[in-house]
């Protein structure tokens, strides 16, 4: 496609205006007068092209428990909860709810989602299905003094691994997890570290997401949660840990070290009272740090924009700072500091050579008139329902309110019905 004299969001992230074309999933050229054959021909008035957002932590089939278990902190949240709900869901159960979350996902312009969960194979095949880009992982859990290799879970993972690590021209990436620190034991985390490396896979970790995660964490292993995944050598690989709500100077300190990506969650963290991540702070030591937006039961939307809206506002509240997290340093976390965290080197900037993962906002509204600065007007006024286009590789995959490689009716019926059965 050949996207005709269009603003766009540069590779600095700075607001241009040109034609952007698009050969074989890639960004071809931009520039001012393209000639030459690109297929379809796109006009660019009213019209801003970005990065695809990067959804760096989601349980995309928790749109099943959407609702579900409100009021709650979240230790009791979990345990009296979403654990009973999730025990009886199925493979099917899990892929209708991963079709509806693609959706909803794919509606505000994301492109990419991380994700843990049970069931991993339904997820991959929703994702292949609607042509989003996926990274997966199958949390482990181990309550008792077992190690990894006797897990069932671990034998999901390896399935996992084996079958769609680099699945469907790489939009898949299949990875290992650690659930928490207080949902497993050393010996666990150990063998999982070990596993990641000898595999060459990333990791995906909750990480002091809770005051008292922290707290009780430092009382069993006598050092926080970060320092104690440091030394059990978890951080020796790709790591990307959701939430860092709780999180001490040394232990940002230890993430910049290993280049462990810390996302940010904050409509979850804020709904669930867990706390505010000390982003500003996060950013200034040289941590990377992603969004995501968590599940939709805590959440309870998988809106990249309000989350990017949010997460540029809770900080300069918090900190009676104005200056604090700037849209172009926001929008960076949400699209290229999410492909850092996925692994993903050639994709969440516009730029030639890259991945063609973007979305198109249509800005002829009411909200975004006039603009006099298009990063402002992105980060602060767009909605979800500004985006009229999510392009995959090159592929539409979304347009004008429709998803187009799927049936969202059909999954958004088999997913309430699931949902009804289970509750």
């Amino acid at each position: 496609m050949l996207l005709r004299n269009i603003a766009y969001i540069d590779e600095n992230f700075l607001p241009q205006k040109g034609d952007v074309a698009v050969a074989d999933g890639r960004i071809a050229a931009i520039g001012e007068h393209i000639t030459g054959d690109y297929g379809e021909v796109i006009a660019g008035e009213g019209r801003l092209l970005l990065p695809g957002f990067i959804n760096a932590h989601c349980h995309v089939p928790m749109t099943l428990l959407r609702g579900y278990g409100e009021g709650l902190p979240l230790q009791e949240w979990l345990n009296e909860r979403i654990f009973p709900f999730e025990d009886r869901m199925t493979a099917e159960d899990t892929y209708w709810g991963a079709l509806v979350g693609i959706a909803e996902m794919l509606a505000s312009g994301v492109t990419s989602f991380s994700d843990m969960y049970s069931f991993c194979e339904s997820v991959c095949e929703a994702a292949k299905l609607a042509g989003i880009k996926l990274n997966m992982s199958r949390g482990i859990v181990e309550f008792g003094d077992g190690g990894l290799y006797g897990s069932t879970r671990h034998a999901e993972s390896e399935r996992l691994i084996d079958a769609w690590n680099g699945a469907c021209d790489g939009r898949i990436i299949a990875e290992t997890a650690i659930h928490t620190e207080f949902t497993t034991n050393e010996r666990v985390v150990r063998e999982q570290a070990e596993y990641a490396k000898s595999r060459g896979v990333g990791v995906h970790v909750h990480l002091s997401e809770t005051r008292r995660e922290h707290v009780e964490g430092l009382q069993r292993r006598g050092v926080t949660v970060a320092k104690y995944f440091e030394d059990t050598g978890l951080f020796d690989s790709r790591v990307v840990a959701a939430h860092c709500t709780h999180v001490t100077e040394e232990d940002m300190k230890i993430l910049q070290r290993h280049g462990v990506t810390a996302v940010h969650c904050p409509s979850s963290n804020l709904k669930l009272g867990s706390g505010i991540a000390p982003v500003p702070r996060m950013l200034e030591l040289g941590v990377n740090v992603a969004l995501g937006t968590d599940g939709a039961s805590s959440n309870n939307n998988l809106n990249m924009l309000e989350e990017l809206h949010l997460a540029a506002l809770i900080h300069r509240g918090a900190a009676e700072n104005p200056t604090l997290t700037p849209p172009e340093q926001m929008l960076r976390a949400a699209t290229v500091s999410g492909a850092i965290a996925q692994g993903r080197a050639d994709t969440g900037l516009i730029k030639v050579g890259y991945r063609a993962d973007f979305a198109v906002l249509d800005t002829d509204k009411p909200h975004l008139t006039p603009t006099h600065d298009a990063l402002s007007s992105v980060v602060f006024s767009a909605q979800a329902s500004d985006v009229c286009m999510t392009v995959v590789d090159g592929r539409i995959v979304y347009k004008d309110g429709e998803v187009l490689l799927f049936n969202a009716r059909e999954a958004m019926n088999k997913a309430a019905a699931a949902a009804r059965r289970i509750a």
